[in-house]
């Protein structure tokens, strides 16, 4: 359950403002349709987070613990210095096709997430926890938590929303986890 919640809450925050919850807006935006968007996003976070997860578990099995654990802080704090650069995107890249706005979004958001900071974020916590399962449903949520929203609101809360406030505290949640592990209280409490 540890697992679960942490990988949550580390990826709903380190969410806020990224280019995926950006692509949730814009297509939101564009096609107004949110079953398909949401379930595009579910299905492409499932598939990406899945793959980073077996990675990290493979990392956990092959990398000395002493190592995995510098690897894990250093990765974490560099996460959280990541996580205060916004990102951006606008919506030329992104193109109608023939395949209907659930494909268009499952591809657009596998792509998306290929080494960004959720999906190395899922690798790192794939590495720390050995419950694969736990941490791939608790990213999944996370992202789900960050990216529904903003497809129901589309562009109207978009200017309003705080996005550099929330991604200070994201940056503080994974610089602590970061320090956590380094100093080794992390294997107590994360």
């Amino acid at each position: 359950m540890e697992a679960f919640l942490v990988s949550a809450l580390a990826v709903t925050v380190g969410e806020i403002g990224d280019k995926t919850q950006l692509l949730a807006l814009l297509l939101a935006a564009r096609y107004k349709k949110p079953a398909p968007i949401i379930l595009g996003i579910l299905v492409a976070t499932l598939a990406n987070h899945a793959l980073a997860g077996l990675i990290g578990s493979w990392v956990a099995c092959h990398i000395p613990a002493d190592w995995l654990r510098w690897g894990l802080g250093l990765s974490f704090i560099a996460i959280a210095a990541w996580t205060l650069k916004p990102d951006e995107m606008d919506d030329e890249g992104i193109q109608d096709g023939h395949y209907g706005v659930f494909l268009l979004t499952c591809v657009t958001f596998f792509l998306a997430e290929m080494g960004d900071k959720t999906q190395l974020a899922t690798v790192a916590l794939s590495a720390k926890y050995e419950a694969l399962t736990s941490v791939i449903a608790g990213t999944t949520l996370g992202m789900l938590i960050a990216d529904v929203p903003a497809v129901f609101l589309g562009k109207v809360a978009s200017p309003n929303f705080p996005f550099k406030l929330v991604r200070w505290i994201a940056a503080g949640v994974f610089a602590v986890l970061g320090g956590l592990v380094l100093a080794g209280v992390g294997d107590r409490f994360l």
